[in-house]
């Protein structure tokens, strides 16, 4: 709330400063001499200015101008002419973005151009100084959750200084009872009912106290006698006018007689560009009472400075007199102001030191003179007596990325890492900082790469069996940087593999130890499948120098036999490195495979398949026939497609005409679901003749469907509205199509198609102007597709084709004169 009085505050001195009958806010509440309608749009952004910089709205601002007297008629134009004003703002905000984006080959130079290079350079360096110049301590001000509003929950401080505009709760308790809240006056009065008037201003609240207590206890009598008690509190705060100077806001300022200092520089925006945060005047009359350094509060903490203000006093920040950049590896870069007689060791403080990464050896300072710069270089001894002059560029850079001690060693040691080198060290030294070579050491050769004097690098080869033995000249020194690899015999072996496959648990590649054997990789693998047969195929390499033109064979197949029951072959085979072993499947192996029927028969469910000729009639007749509401029209089979079937339709080009829209529609089902392909059937005839193409032989996984009887028919697709209608014997197409309204606009009747119950499709065909429909039976599906989409020609296209035949026309007049 305290907030809100702050920037309503502003906001109507701002108004009135504009209206040439208004009187200054701090000297009149009346708001009702306020004329929206001589405001200048120039004066509507300023009031907009003052509500976003502190974060408050129109609307906020509403109960304060009514309660000062501005009419409701009023403050609703000072509503519409802010709100009209952002709306034209912001379009032509949008406007110039795309102007700007129109116009870019105008406004941005050639970069490749010298004057484009210049502006991008120049760009360039004014982002960077954007960047790197934040001045420390405006931070402070520009965060608008921190802005040191006294806290008007508290207990008033006993020290608090009453005034004008301040008001009282005074109440006796006990055997009388009285209960008031009385103002301070202009005068610096109170007045109490049968009390009077007593004097309280320039008294703080418990000296007050303690003067009206004793004033009522000449009233009452059983407050002298100590039957009844006195209370007084502060109820109301009063507020105080403060003038702030050289702020980014300068200005008068209206807030409670509780705030510091601190609280009335974050109103006014803190210093600005050029203002001191280290020598800000607090005038009190017409004196300095106190100078402040914010520093204080930012590097330690100290609140010491934000004392708290009167009425009347007068805040001026002047310029600021020294000011030094630090750039690169402090935790804090930025701008700041310095004192007379502070070193760079405090403006090192300032920073909160140097990071992690900072050379800290030296400084690097860019100063300037009276004509030209120069560059001095502070060591870390002249930190503490360097007084910094205003202007200087501290640039702090990076350490250097080496080591002055660091020695590498890796390979087969039992701890391969860096280690701290030391003069004198030799290669027996490291390897025993390095807990000594492995089992699988070679120590006929290391190799050490080193880092010469000019940053290039040599390799330089060591016998670790002799050094390790005691010969100093193999024992060779190291020195800083070096890289020691101590090599394993394992390194110089080739990775040998076997590999199985066939009917094994798991097939694949394995690693290949000295004296495997079939035995043992079967059993490694998991063991042969139940449709393991026992023979067994291994390709083995031949050696290269034994292939010739006698012998051109670059593999040796070797046949075995295993037993299948306990995995083990009939002799114990050895295999070499590369191996490939096959295992392979007993011709006549088969799992059992099994069908699905589902729908109207006795007995739906899975069926195994008995044998490899397993019919459509033998399965139904297994599942109980069909019962007595099954549609003898309405049987198919489902099939599932294979993943190798689904690649190739993908890849199909089907090369449809437009005009084909039936196969267009069912391909494209088909596509989208790639599940299975439907196989109509027509019982009748199965039953007639067992041997008719339509009772099929069964694949694995296939599916026979037999559907209920039902009568109706489905009418879907381009129609006025899909529905179902009962079959009439002897209605054909135009009779269902009409049942459901016709066709809509986007219907192409001529293209209807059915889907028969047992997944059958018929069109319509036509000869002529003959137009044939066909059948239709219960339980069938009538579509209406969409006509295709046709493109009109435009008045260029006409025009184009307007032009050929005309120079067309000229061409053949020209051949025949």
């Amino acid at each position: 709330m305290k907030k809100i009085t702050y920037v309503l505050t502003l906001f109507f001195a701002l108004l009135l400063s504009y209206n040439a009958n208004a009187q200054d806010i701090m000297k009149s509440k009346d708001l009702s001499t306020v004329k929206v309608d001589y405001l200048s749009d120039d004066e509507i952004a300023k009031i907009i200015s003052q509500l976003k910089a502190n974060n408050a709205t129109i609307n906020d601002a509403e109960p304060m101008a009514l309660s000062k007297g501005m009419s409701q008629a009023e403050f609703d134009k000072l509503r519409t002419r802010i709100t009209a004003y952002e709306k034209k703002n912001s379009g032509e905000k949008d406007k110039n973005s795309k102007d700007t984006k129109s116009n870019d080959k105008l406004k941005d130079p050639d970069k490749n151009s010298e004057f484009g290079r210049n502006q991008e350079k120049i760009k360039n360096e004014k982002i960077k100084d954007s960047l790197n110049a934040l001045i420390f301590g405006s931070e402070l001000f520009d965060n608008p959750t921190l802005n040191f509003e006294p806290d008007l929950k508290m207990a008033t401080p006993v020290n608090y200084v009453l005034g004008p505009g301040d008001k009282l709760e005074v109440s006796v308790y006990g055997v009388q009872q009285f209960d008031d809240t009385v103002p301070v006056n202009f005068e610096g009065k109170i007045s109490i009912q049968n009390v009077g008037q007593i004097a309280v201003t320039g008294m703080s609240i418990e000296a007050a106290s303690q003067k009206i207590k004793a004033a009522i206890a000449r009233v009452y009598s059983t407050v002298r006698s100590g039957q009844s008690h006195v209370s007084v509190t502060l109820s109301d705060i009063r507020t105080i006018k403060v003038t702030i100077v050289g702020g980014k806001q300068p200005g008068n300022y209206s807030i409670s007689s509780l705030a510091s200092v601190y609280n009335a520089l974050h109103l006014a925006g803190g210093p600005d560009k050029n203002g001191s945060y280290r020598n800000i005047e607090l005038i009190r009359n017409n004196k300095v009472y106190k100078n402040i350094d914010i520093y204080k509060f930012l590097v330690k903490g100290d609140q010491s400075d934000n004392v708290s203000l009167k009425d009347n006093d007068v805040i001026r920040i002047p310029a600021y007199s020294q000011r030094v950049v630090v750039e690169g590896e402090v935790k804090r870069p930025g701008i700041f102001e310095m004192k007379k007689g502070e070193t760079f060791t405090d403006l090192l403080s300032f920073t909160s030191g140097f990071n992690e990464f900072a050379y800290t050896a030296s400084v690097n300072v860019l100063q300037k003179t009276g004509k030209e710069f120069k560059v001095h270089d502070i060591n870390e001894s002249e930190f503490s007596t360097y007084l910094p002059k205003s202007g200087d560029v501290f640039r702090v850079t990076k350490i250097l990325n080496r080591f002055e001690n660091r020695i590498k060693i890796e390979g087969a040691v039992f701890r391969p890492d860096y280690y701290s080198y030391n003069d004198g060290m030799r290669i027996s030294d490291l390897i025993a900082r390095a807990e000594g070579l492995k089992e699988d050491a070679y120590t006929k050769r290391a190799r050490i790469i080193r880092l010469k004097s000019d940053l290039t690098t040599e390799i330089v080869n060591v016998n670790l069996e002799d050094a390790l033995s005691g010969d100093l000249n193999a024992d060779i020194e190291l020195k800083r940087e070096d890289e020691v690899t101590v090599y394993s015999i394992l390194d110089f072996r080739e990775e040998y593999k076997v590999t199985i496959d066939g009917e094994v648990k798991n097939p694949g590649e394995y690693e290949y130890y000295e004296n495997l054997t079939l035995n043992d990789l079967v059993a490694q693998v998991g063991g042969l499948t139940g449709s393991a047969s026992k023979r067994v195929e291994i390709a083995r390499m031949i050696k290269s120098d034994e292939i010739d033109d006698a012998n051109p064979k670059r593999v040796e197949l070797v046949e075995l036999e295993i037993t299948a029951d306990n995995n083990e072959q009939v002799k114990n085979f050895v295999l070499k490195p590369f191996d490939v072993i096959n295992i392979r499947r007993m011709a006549v192996f088969e799992k059992p495979q099994m069908v699905t029927i589902s729908g109207a028969v006795a007995y739906p469910g899975k069926y195994v398949l008995a044998n490899k000729k397993e019919s459509v009639y033998n399965i139904i007749m297994r599942a109980g026939g069909l019962t007595s509401v099954a549609n003898l029209e309405g049987l198919k089979i489902k099939r599932p497609i294979k993943q190798e079937q689904i690649d190739d339709l993908k890849r199909v080009d089907l090369n449809l005409s437009k005009s084909d829209t039936v196969k267009e529609n069912l391909t494209k089902k088909l596509k989208e679901e790639l599940k299975y392909v439907t196989i109509p059937l027509d019982w009748n005839k199965i039953v007639k003749d067992k041997r008719h193409y339509s009772n099929v032989t069964l694949f694995p996984e296939d599916e026979i469907e037999v559907t209920t009887f039902n009568e109706g028919v489905k009418v879907t697709g381009s129609v006025l509205l899909s529905s179902e209608i009962p079959y009439r014997k002897g209605k054909g197409f135009r009779y269902y199509i009409n049942s459901v309204g016709g066709v809509d606009s986007k219907g192409w009747k001529k293209k209807a198609y059915i889907i028969y119950p047992n997944g059958k499709a018929a069109v319509t065909g036509s000869f002529l102007f003959f137009r044939s429909y066909p059948n239709v039976t219960p339980d069938s599906q009538i579509v209406v597709p969409e006509k295709p989409e046709t493109k009109k020609m435009s008045t260029g296209e006409w025009v184009s084709i307007g032009s050929v035949l005309t120079s067309l026309a000229l061409l053949i007049v020209t051949a025949f004169k």
